[in-house]
This record gives structure tokens, C-alpha cells and sequence, in this order.
């Protein structure tokens, strides 16, 4: 008798339930116990409302379906919850099953079970959990996914206001899946497929389902995707673009090394040398540095060395005090830029210009998808670990597991 009350202390169990018995069988490694109520009880109707509560209170039981729940582990053993089901006759709303406190409607999972699972979820591969807890995968991800499910029906998004996209990829080749973040509340509001116009067309649509509207973002945050700039000016009519500096300074990188894969063939002291030029002086080892400096000497005379130097200049334009200052600077420095006749930089200077207005709009909202670029790593590891996703259903599944900052899952229904 002390064995079952333990038991029943230890699930959490409030009257009218009961710890029946409990056979543990060390051969097969498994803990079963049985749990029911005395005849003749009582139980709440699981449709009841405030208007009704007392005539919904006190149902007596029309019949019973026997159920199996997988609980936590009883140290290394497995655990399994089983228990007549009752369902009650109510005077409002007819015979109705009740729902069970230790666990939800058509799961064969406690909620303590599904809330280790989703725990582990946010650090390691399905395929581990499943392992570890000796279940199909295809089970855990039907865990996974309704929680993600349910819990993003109960967010908020009426505050959402500054708003970061990127894309990461979803495999190998031209697939990816587009993930927008709240740059205040610093988490994922939304993920899907694809990187084109229409999934901003998914995120206003997306938004107005938790409480906010399009017309309610004031700022953009992306890269110069020509998708996402149509996007935001269909969909998020009031929102101003900042193009994200990570990016800017991505395409920048890019024409210097296109300056340097142009002049190895005559300098093939330039071959090996292209992550000399990308990194910060800072970051750059003894060795890396002495390399640096005799390869930019004036005497050698390289284009790329001159390439470098309008690279590092330009970041003056994001150390400048006010917009003012900042347009006068960056007007300078593609003046200077275009008549350094290096073609790549002519071609970044015509990608600036004509994307101006995004690129000067960081003085004033200094936003950044730092942010995302640090959820996308987190993103490409879990992927790594997981060696990939059946689908990009299921990889939006572990983004926001990931980074959604969703609400804890509760533990128990009533």
C-alpha cells in the first residue's frame, strides 16, 4: 500500500485517481504500473465553460477504453502508464472521453515523457533520441512537431516592429529555407520554404494569424536579394530596408579576391594567399601578418594590395558620427573606388549605388542580422549532426525548437 502511494505521489495524481498496482520485471527491463478510480466516481466534463461549470462538475461515468502511456524511464527501465479511460455523461454537452492529467489527447507519450524529449531535441538528432529511448523516430517527430505546432498558436507577434531575413541552406544546391527574426525579442518568428518574394508574402500572413499585421513593421534587415526587396515593398508597405553590413561587406570581399584570382596567373606568389586579404589585421597570426605586409609592400605593385586597401577604407563609412558624414564619406569613396580602375570594385560601386538608400539607412536604424547569422549556425550544426533532414518540413521543426523561443511545455492537463 505504501509502494502505491509513493507511486501516486510521485506521477502527481489528484483524486479520484489511484495507483492500482505495479509489476516491475527486471528480465525485460520494465516498469508497469496500473492506475484507476474507485467505482461510483465522479469526474468533470473535459468541454466544461464558466457559464456551465457547475452543471459540468460532477458527470457520473458512462464507460471506460484502456490505455497505454510510455512514461520516463524508472532509473535505466522503461515505464508504461496504463488505465481505463472514462467517459462521462454530461447534461450540456452529451457523453464526452475525459482527458487524463498526465498526459494529452491521442499521444501514447506522458507529458513528462514528451517534455525530456523535447528538451533533448534542442541539442541533439532525433535519430539519438530515438536510440536513447528506445522509440521510432517517426514517433518522437510526431512529438516534436505538434509541440511546435501548438505552441506557436499561442505567440504574440502585435509588438513585432524590426524584423531580420536571411536564408540558410536546406541540402546541397539551390535550396533554402528563409527565416525571419524578431531583432528585439532576439527569436524566430517564422520559417519556410524557399528565399523568393512569396515567402515574405507567408511571413505578413503568418503574422496576422499571432495578432500583428504588415502595415506594423517599420524595419527590414536582409541582404540585397532583389526577392526580398520586392517582398517587403508588396507585403510590409510601411517597413524601411536596411541592407545588412555582414552582406555588404560579404560582396566588398568578394571583388577584392576577384582582383587577386585575376592577377595570380602573372603573380603566382598571390596563389594560397586569399584568406590573408579577407581577415580582420587583427586576426591574423605573426607569420600571416609578416606575409601580408611583403606581399602589399609598395615595390611589388599588386592590384590586389591597392584592392585591400579601398576594402579596409571603406569601413570608415560605418565609424562615421552622423548620415550626413556617412554620405559624404561613402560618395568619396566610390569616386575614388571608380577611378582605381579595378573592375570588381567598379562593379561593387554600381551595386552600392544602386542600392543606396538601403545601404545609407544603417546610420540611422544600425540593425544588423548578426543575430541570424548566429541562428544559422546554430541551424547548419544541428543539421550536421542530424546528417541532414528528410525534409525541409522537418528542419523547420528544429529551427524553432532551436531559436523560436517557444513557451516551456506543460507537464501535466489540469
Amino acid at each position: 500500500m505504501e509502494q502505491r502511494e509513493l507511486f501516486r505521489a510521485a506521477l502527481g495524481l489528484a483524486e479520484p485517481w489511484q495507483v492500482t498496482d505495479a509489476a516491475f520485471d527486471s528480465g525485460q527491463g520494465r516498469l508497469d504500473l496500473y492506475l484507476d478510480f474507485p467505482r461510483g466516481a465522479h469526474f468533470p466534463c473535459p468541454e466544461v465553460h464558466e457559464d456551465d461549470a457547475e452543471d459540468c462538475e460532477d458527470c457520473p461515468v458512462h464507460d471506460t477504453e484502456s490505455k497505454t502511456w510510455r512514461h520516463l524511464d524508472f532509473f535505466q527501465h522503461q515505464a508504461y502508464l496504463h488505465a481505463r479511460v472514462p467517459r462521462v455523461v454530461c447534461p450540456v454537452h452529451g457523453t464526452r472521453q475525459v482527458s487524463v492529467p498526465w498526459a494529452r489527447e491521442g499521444s501514447g507519450f506522458t507529458l513528462l515523457f514528451e517534455a525530456f524529449v523535447l528538451e533533448l531535441a534542442a541539442h541533439m538528432p532525433v535519430a539519438a533520441i530515438a536510440r536513447m529511448v528506445g522509440e521510432h523516430d517517426t514517433r518522437i517527430w510526431r512529438i516534436l512537431e505538434h509541440y511546435v505546432e501548438t505552441a506557436r498558436a499561442g505567440l504574440d507577434f502585435s509588438e513585432v516592429e524590426r524584423v531580420g531575413v536571411d536564408e540558410t541552406s536546406a541540402r546541397r544546391g539551390q535550396d533554402y529555407v528563409s527565416v525571419f527574426m524578431d531583432l528585439d525579442e532576439e527569436r524566430v518568428l517564422f520559417a519556410t520554404e524557399g528565399r523568393d518574394a512569396a515567402t515574405v508574402k507567408r511571413f505578413a500572413e503568418d503574422l496576422s494569424v499571432h495578432g500583428g499585421q504588415g502595415e506594423q513593421v517599420c524595419e527590414v534587415c536582409s541582404d540585397m536579394s532583389p526577392a526580398f526587396i520586392r517582398g517587403v515593398g508588396d507585403h510590409l508597405p510601411e517597413a524601411g530596408i536596411t541592407f545588412d553590413r555582414y552582406h555588404v561587406i560579404a560582396e566588398l570581399n568578394k571583388a577584392v579576391d576577384e582582383v587577386r584570382k585575376a592577377e595570380r596567373k602573372a603573380h603566382p606568389e598571390l596563389a594560397g594567399s586569399k584568406y590573408l586579404w579577407l581577415k580582420r589585421p587583427r586576426k591574423l597570426s605573426a607569420h600571416q601578418g609578416q606575409q601580408l605586409a611583403w606581399l602589399s609592400r609598395p615595390s611589388a605593385r599588386l592590384a590586389t594590395a591597392r584592392a585591400y586597401r579601398w576594402r579596409w577604407d571603406f569601413d570608415g563609412f560605418y565609424e562615421q558620427n552622423s548620415p550626413e558624414l556617412a554620405e559624404a564619406y561613402l560618395e568619396r569613396w566610390c569616386r575614388g573606388a571608380i577611378r582605381s580602375r579595378l573592375g570588381p570594385l567598379k562593379k561593387f560601386v554600381r551595386m552600392i549605388q544602386s542600392h543606396w538608400d538601403g545601404v545609407l539607412s544603417w546610420q540611422r536604424s544600425r540593425a544588423s542580422n548578426g543575430l541570424l547569422e548566429g541562428t544559422n549556425s546554430l541551424i547548419q550544426a544541428a543539421k550536421r549532426k542530424a546528417r541532414g533532414y528528410r525534409n525541409k518540413r522537418k528542419m523547420i521543426t528544429i529551427i524553432y525548437l532551436i531559436a523560436g523561443e517557444l513557451p516551456l511545455p506543460s507537464t501535466h492537463t489540469i
